[in-house]
């Protein structure tokens, strides 16, 4: 037995009352014989334990009533044989990620949850306080029928949601319901990815239910990614599947498809092609459908475009020109005048790549073309200490001689690579400047093999065509706002702005980044790759796992429904209390009315 509302024991000062009573009634006083009352002290005797005995009796009942009533006031709750409970407070957490949706036994499994979640609403009673919490966090609170409702608007998320924060809101709004009967109902299919990180939940009490059938088998498509960003117009499609033998598979740009073929399990296949389209494009690849419908596409983005002319002069050093002669060859760049990449003494014209001038005499003429080009950064004092370079594919790229990177007045550039804390290279508006010569004097960055893809991606995308970039994310993550972008286009052609950050949609697909009118990149969205392993643990595994105060693992659905109230299956005893000081007070009436009557 546990008390809901201890506090009222105090009322159980007044059981003194009856007992002060007793005791003030006894005859206390010197004894004095009168010669013509002996003939009744014979007859006193006789009945003097009758009534010290009626005396006890009623003190008892007296105070046996009290101490009911002040149970009674303490809310009293013990678990009693057969149904029913104390009033409790429920949480049921519903397991709805993207591998819920696998079809199993002929129907979705999401539909088996929600099934047994309708179940135990029904064995709710008013005085319950219910939530239903999915596994994107959600949390929902009500009546059962409202949550039963709640249950039915359940869709599958297009991603793995975070059970493990789930489970800790749900553990939360228990513990705060004001309830001393609390209970975590977990239904989930178990799957080990979404079980690697939980919380410790000390005070949680939580009975969990995972299948037992062996999860069907899946193929997925695991990676879709356009190499590089930006095609001039020769790009290709990297893909890799997870399937038990061969699959096959198809791509598509702008709805169209431009590919079929086979793949091994796990093979990371490279397509190349040269299409026609132009401008930000989206595309998939894609298998058949199967058990898990959700994972057989995945999304990516590319821009596509004329080759870039690139005219490097002398001055930029020989190793840019030999990186150029590569690109060259490989169609991934022309010899022409959109873009020059020169010394900054000799820069006449943008979109430029910028190197400072090898004679350090020639600093001054340097600084003068890139005031006349409006290029907001000056060359400062040179350094010659040696350091590391950090940034995007610089990795082990050393600094051997550098000049500051002196912004100006209402400079907005983003810094694609650092020497400590002070800028290295930075790119703005149709330029890019480097605050070394790119020969190894300088710096190790021209004989580093990331070198030519890094000259590459900055002719493709940061001084040629759509400004902009593809970024990647998992449904429903917030990101940073970028900030060459004001709104995003959804997959019907609407516009939504952009707030203070980027939160990517709910569901997995292309959607551009725009600015004005133009296309200016893409938010490409897709589930993680780790949700296609739909391995589980078991039920017993899972409860060993949950840091909970108590986990208990039901074997079957019936078996869930009722062993979540039953941690909590318990009565409550006012009325058994209150029933007792009655009875208790109707024999204490009696018992004085008997006396009153022999009195008489």
């Amino acid at each position: 037995m546990s008390l809901l509302a201890p506090l009222y024991l105090l009322l159980g000062g007044a059981i003194a009352v009856p007992l002060l009573i007793h005791l003030l009634r006894r005859r206390i006083g010197s004894r004095i014989e009168f010669p013509a009352a002996r003939y009744l002290a014979r007859a006193e005797r006789e009945h003097s334990r009758t009534l010290r005995l009626r005396n006890l009796l009623l003190m008892l009942l007296r105070v046996m009533a009290l101490a009911a009533i002040t149970i009674a006031a303490a809310r009293p709750v013990a678990r009693w044989v057969g149904g029913g409970h104390a009033p409790t407070a429920v949480a049921i957490v519903l397991d709805n990620s993207l591998s819920s949706s696998a079809v199993s036994g002929g129907r979705p499994l999401l539909d088996q949850l929600k099934a047994m979640a309708r179940d135990l609403l029904s064995q709710a009673t008013p005085a319950d306080r219910l939530w239903l919490v999915t596994a994107d966090g959600r949390v929902r609170g009500g009546s059962a029928g409202l949550l039963r409702d709640e249950i039915a608007r359940v869709e599958p998320l297009a991603g793995a949601g975070d059970l493990a924060s789930a489970l800790t809101r749900a553990s939360a709004v228990v513990r705060g319901a004001g309830l001393e009967a609390r209970q975590v109902a977990l239904l989930t299919d178990g799957q080990r990815t979404s079980w690697t990180r939980v919380p410790p939940l000390p005070d949680a009490q939580i009975v969990l239910w995972v299948p037992s059938a062996a999860p069907p088998a899946n193929r997925a498509v695991t990676l879709a990614e356009a190499r590089p960003t930006r095609w001039t117009p020769r790009g290709g499609v990297a893909a890799r599947f997870l399937a038990r033998d061969s699959t096959t598979y198809r791509m598509t740009l702008a709805g169209r498809t431009f590919t079929r073929g086979t793949a091994a399990p796990n093979e990371e296949v490279v397509v190349h092609a040269a299409p026609p389209e132009r401008g930000w494009v989206a595309g998939t690849v894609e298998l058949e459908p199967d058990e898990l419908t959700a994972d057989n596409v995945r999304y990516f983005a590319a821009w596509i475009g004329a080759a870039p002319g690139v005219d490097a002069t002398p001055g930029a050093g020989a190793f840019v020109k030999s990186a150029t002669d590569v690109l060259r060859a490989s169609e991934r760049i022309t010899a022409g005048r959109d873009i020059a990449v020169v010394a900054a003494d000799e820069l006449t014209t943008l979109p430029a790549l910028v190197v400072p001038p090898a004679d350090p005499v020639r600093l001054g003429a340097a600084n003068r073309a890139l005031e006349r080009a409006a290029i907001p950064w000056r060359y400062g004092a040179r350094r010659t200490d040696s350091a590391t370079a950090r940034g995007p594919l610089l990795e082990d790229v050393t600094v051997a001689a550098r000049y500051d990177l002196v912004s100006q007045m209402g400079a907005v550039a983003d810094t694609l690579a650092a020497v400590g804390r002070d800028a290295w290279i930075v790119a703005g508006p149709r330029y890019v400047i480097v605050g070394s010569p790119l020969s190894p004097d300088g710096t190790s960055f021209p004989v580093r093999a990331a070198f030519v893809p890094w000259l590459a991606s900055v002719f493709t995308e940061r001084l040629v065509g759509e400004p902009g970039q593809v970024i990647t994310a998992v449904p429903g993550a917030r990101l940073a706002r970028p900030r060459w972008a004001d709104a995003l286009e959804g997959t019907d052609g609407g516009r939504t702005a952009l707030g203070d950050a980027l939160d990517a949609p709910a569901r997995a697909g292309t959607y551009f980044l725009t600015r004005g009118e133009r296309r200016v990149g893409a938010l490409v969205v897709n589930a993680p790759p780790e949700e296609s392993l739909l391995d589980r643990f078991s039920a017993a595994d899972l409860a060993r796992r949950l840091p909970a105060a108590r986990a208990i693992a039901a074997h079957d659905a019936a078996s869930w429904s009722t062993l979540a109230f039953r941690a909590a299956a318990r009565r409550s005893l006012i009325q058994p209390a209150l029933l007792m000081a009655l009875v208790l007070l109707v024999t204490e009436a009696v018992v004085i009315g008997a006396r009153s009557r022999q009195t008489a």
